[in-house]
């Protein structure tokens, strides 16, 4: 059935209402699109729906709305309805988009977009300060076209700076650094790719350095750090680079400073000239993106900007694939024209929450490496080492020069069952995931939901039992009984000192990242918020808990805001201690990791804590930046639209030394998740091409189902 409502805009008003009602646009979207109609109300009903749809792709994590995507198969394109809706309650459903939208072209919808008072760029180009802007037949809000064009623009200068910062390279002492840092490896085929990764970087004002879990990113970083350092105390030994290491959240933060301190301990510098110095040189302290820019209280704007720069000359960002585009366009605002930015992170992973796939977007092509001859040649004349010619392109581009993919895994060996499962989801390939599953691996285990499901994941959120014997050391996985029996045996006396209390603290969080249950989904019966219920029910009966609600010894908490009154970030995971008092008695307080690098610990009173909430089961998107012995990954019986194969894999690579999957295997949830990958839409890759107008890899909708 067709609805048409191009030429009535009290119809429009209404239809847009009614998909409000019915939650498949937010409140947001729809006072947006009526905003617009009432300050421009003879605009085209065609350009409000327009409007109304680009802030709810929005939602979605979509820089913008593709036109072209969304005739082709609004349903799919846009989520909508999203998937059950209507089918618990029998309600009827409003017009779907595939009715709205039923016979209407591109060049109908484009026609009536052009209305400069709402929309800028357009046939003329001419953007203006409209709330709407065109750019072919992508759709955006202002602001995140903005935003996009501020990174786009942030990175071109930095590119374009690479041939010259080539040059000035002194080619000799970056190849005996780099032998030094670099020493021949055995047993792994192929070129050192931390080595070309390492000089690529050295000779970028923008660099990627991307791989999956244990390809050595930090690694590789911090012996690019020692290169840079050892290069400029060369030429000014007063006078080392002033480096700053950031990431997204606390968690990864906290995780980026214990790997780097590690890796800088242990770098073998006694070739470099003044090896201790540059060591002395190499900060280990990791701050929040968040905090490095100053966060001001009740405002997007931060305390750095282009008129008030970073101090810095080096900029490294961890877990960058978290990193939305307001974000990195605020990053880039904030560092001086001369400083280097180096993006650390897995491309595969889920994108930021927000808005925007940045990493994802511009390591698109990493995998074939795009190299030109002349790179090609660089790179041997700096690292000696020799690329296959298939990753050769003399068509490359500016940016393909500046990436490179890590491609061997150190934590995940060929009979790992983790790394076969990872790559196989990667790839996309359904046979493989059940082939692996199949093998039998030590590292794996896979719970089926449904009738005896609920007393076998009980078993396993309890005491990490899910069903696989023993490691071939006699370790087995653990679940929270382990953390919760670490607080009880390990509490202080009541006149401990402050240092032992801390020391306790420590020893509980660390025992708390033994285990972590994921969930794709927050609503529902394998949601978070109904696992976390049944699982402080399930501690509770075991006498692990004394309350299934409130404030508890043992309640492990996430932090849902920024709080910056208390140095607390979005991510932020907290155990809940019931502190010794003198003469009987306990006091809750709530111990954070420090974030600073401090390996202290951050004491605050529940009252204090205003958003917070319960997370024995954390979503797979708040999970990243973390790492577990044991992870597992409970997926609901139903498809959604959050269910893909980056979340699949993302949650796979939580996962240290244990897997396991809670699943129902009859509805085939695993199998059609690993078959859809999503591409976010954005117009980031735009100009960024060969030097010649041309456009290299421009986004679009593509999610293969």
């Amino acid at each position: 059935m067709t609805f048409r409502t191009y030429d009535d805009p009290a119809a429009m008003k209404a239809l847009l209402a009614r998909w409000a009602e019915q939650g498949w646009l937010r409140a947001l979207d729809a006072a947006f699109a009526d905003f617009l109609q009432r300050e421009a109300p003879t605009a085209p009903p065609l350009l409000i729906l327009a409007a109304a749809l680009a802030s709810h792709q929005l939602g979605r994590g979509h820089a913008c709305l593709d036109l072209g995507d969304t005739l082709h198969d609004p349903g799919f394109a846009l989520s909508l309805p999203p998937e059950g809706a209507g089918e618990a309650d029998g309600a009827e459903l409003p017009p779907l988009p595939a009715d709205v939208l039923d016979g209407l072209t591109v060049a109908q919808w484009l026609v009536a977009l052009d209305f400069p008072l709402l929309v800028g760029g357009g046939p003329g180009g001419e953007v203006g300060n409209t709330p709407l802007v065109r750019v072919g037949q992508r759709i955006y809000l202002r602001r995140y076209w903005q935003y996009e064009r501020d990174v786009q623009d942030g990175i071109r200068q930095r590119l374009a700076a690479m041939a010259g910062r080539q040059h000035d390279l002194p080619l000799d002492a970056l190849r005996a650094a780099l032998d030094v840092l670099f020493p021949p490896s055995s047993g792994v085929a192929g070129p050192d790719w931390q080595k070309l990764a390492c000089a690529l970087a050295a000779r970028s004002a923008f660099a990627i350095v991307t791989g999956g879990p244990g390809t050595g990113k930090t690694t590789t970083v911090v012996r690019l750090l020692a290169v840079l350092q050892a290069l400029a105390l060369a030429e000014r030994p007063e006078r080392p680079l002033r480096i700053r290491l950031a990431a997204p959240t606390g968690k990864a933060a906290a995780r980026l400073n214990e790997s780097i301190a590690g890796a800088v301990a242990k770098l073998k510098l006694d070739g470099l000239p003044a090896g201790e110095q540059v060591r002395a040189a190499i900060p280990v302290a990791v701050t929040t993106l968040h905090r490095l820019l100053g966060s001001r209280p009740d405002t997007r704007h931060f305390r750095h900007h282009a008129g008030n720069p970073l101090p810095l000359e080096v900029l490294v960002v961890d877990e960058a694939s978290m990193v939305d585009l307001e974000m990195m366009a605020a990053v880039l605002a904030a560092l001086p024209s001369s400083a280097r930015l180096v993006l650390l992170g897995d491309k595969d992973q889920l994108a930021s929450v927000e808005a925007g796939a940045v990493l994802g977007e511009l390591c698109r092509r990493a995998r074939e490496g795009h190299y030109t001859p002349d790179s090609r040649a660089w790179l041997e004349a700096a690292t000696c080492e020799s690329m296959g010619a298939e990753l050769i392109d003399a068509a490359g581009t500016p940016l393909d020069q500046a990436v490179a993919m890590l491609r061997h895994s150190h934590r995940f060996s060929g009979d790992s069952g983790i790394g076969q499962l990872a790559a196989a989801v990667n790839d996309g390939a359904v046979d493989r995931v059940a082939g692996v599953f199949a093998q039998g691996y030590a590292d794996l285990a896979r719970i089926a939901l449904g009738g005896e499901g609920e007393a076998a994941l009980r078993r396993l959120v309890v005491d990490g039992d899910n069903g696989a014997p023993a490691a071939a050391d006699g370790e087995r996985p653990r679940g929270y009984r382990h953390f919760l029996r670490q607080m009880a045996d390990g509490r202080p006396a009541a006149d401990a000192s402050q240092s032992e209390l801390d020391a306790w603290a420590l020893q509980v969080l660390a025992a708390h990242g033994q285990f972590q249950l994921l969930c794709a989904l927050r609503r529902g019966q394998w949601g978070v918020e109904g696992l976390n219920r049944r699982i402080a029910g399930w501690l509770h009966e075991a006498g692990l808990i004394p309350a299934e609600e409130g404030w508890y010894g043992g309640r492990p908490v996430l932090v849902t805001r920024n709080d910056y009154g208390l140095g607390l970030m979005n991510g932020d995971i907290g155990i809940t201690l019931a502190l010794p008092l003198e003469g009987g008695g306990t006091q809750l307080r709530v111990a954070f990791p420090s974030g600073d690098g401090s390996q202290g610990v951050k004491w605050v009173l529940p009252s204090r804590l205003q958003a917070v909430e319960t997370v024995y089961a954390l979503t797979v998107h708040k999970s990243q930046g973390s790492e577990f012995t044991h992870a597992a990954l409970v997926l609901p019986d139903g498809l959604n639209p959050i269910l893909t194969r980056e979340l699949v894999y993302t949650g796979i690579t939580r996962a240290r030394r244990w897997f396991t999957l809670a699943d129902a295997p009859a509805s085939k949830v695993l199998e059609r998740a690993v078959e859809r990958r999503v591409l976010r839409v954005s117009g980031l890759l735009d100009g960024m091409g060969d030097g010649k107008g041309e456009v290299v890899g421009a986004n679009s909708f593509a999610l293969s189902r």
